[in-house]
């Protein structure tokens, strides 16, 4: 295996970062912005560069426009949407640690969808896993605001978007590999923000929004660092060091993640809560052994 280079490691630690905060910076966009509008914004933002670095490759068969759209409503809307009312619903911590679930569920749809056996120990790393998230859930505590409180269908709906990326991913493979990750990205991103605009307008009929200066940025963030540079950067990453080497970014971005939790939220992070974080983190290291993540799995991410 050969050495990462200098440029590789930096990649790969801006990365970690750049995901690890997406879910704090996400909780921050929430104080004045509604989550299906917030979901919305982002990828008003993200498209768009999408469209231009996919520039000159973006023509598809019309047999491929209902799996594309499909595929964008079920990772873009659905998997965007509930992370942002799962990121509402629970402390910006226990997002973080629940979001980086994302490649548990990879394991067990891929053997679903693509018939790979799960050994033994990859059981034993799903079961800790899940056994984890119930106690980060419970080690959270109540919280003292409306910013870090944690509720059973903040979990639940940060579950559902960790279960419809993994979806993603795994039917989005045969796509991107007959014509390429960034016009499938471009045109996935596009449907999915179609199907989101309907949902935003109803939202915004009902609720008030404040596009505050902390807001924007947290959208510029969402929508140009953690979705259309996140995905540069990965896709680097798996061109120049091995992807088992790429991978190691899901065991960093929850400690950034956490930490910047605890900076801006101040989330409690207790005895219960630790020994949930290390239940998770090691079933997802048990989960995941020996595989090879896809290269699609920065798309959608967030």
């Amino acid at each position: 295996m050969r050495t990462p280079s200098p440029k590789s490691v930096a990649a790969m630690l801006s990365l970690a970062i750049m995901w690890g905060l997406s879910i704090p910076i996400t909780k921050l966009g929430l104080e004045t912005v509604p989550p299906l509008t917030l979901t919305a914004l982002r990828f008003v933002v993200a498209v768009p560069l999408f469209f231009i670095l996919a520039a000159g490759r973006l023509r598809m068969p019309r047999r491929a426009v209902p799996s594309i759209v499909a595929l964008g409503v079920m990772g873009i809307t659905l998997g965007n949407v509930a992370q942002s009312l799962g990121v509402r619903g629970t402390s910006a911590s226990v997002g973080t640690i629940i979001s980086a679930t994302i490649p548990i569920f990879i394991v067990i749809l891929a053997a679903i969808r693509l018939k790979q056996a799960v050994a033994g120990r990859q059981w034993i790393g799903l079961f800790a896993a899940f056994g984890g998230i119930a106690l980060v859930a419970i080690g959270s505590g109540p919280g003292v605001d409306d910013l870090s409180r944690t509720t059973a269908a903040g979990v639940g709906w940060m579950l559902v978007s960790a279960v419809a990326i993994a979806f993603y991913y795994i039917w989005s493979a045969e796509l991107t590999d007959r014509y390429g990750t960034l016009p499938v990205a471009a045109w996935n991103a596009l449907a999915g923000l179609a199907a989101i605009l309907p949902l935003a307008g109803w939202e915004l009929a009902r609720e008030n929004v404040e596009i505050t200066m902390l807001a924007f940025w947290a959208i510029v963030y969402l929508g140009v660092m953690v979705t259309v540079v996140g995905l540069l950067l990965w896709l680097y990453l798996l061109r120049t060091v091995p992807a088992r080497v790429a991978a190691s970014v899901q065991y960093l971005q929850p400690v950034f993640g956490i930490a910047a939790a605890a900076i801006l939220f101040g989330d409690p992070l207790g005895l219960v809560f630790a020994i949930g974080v290390v239940l998770i983190l090691g079933g997802l290291g048990l989960a995941v052994a020996n595989r090879r993540p896809s290269p699609e799995a920065a798309i959608a991410h967030e």
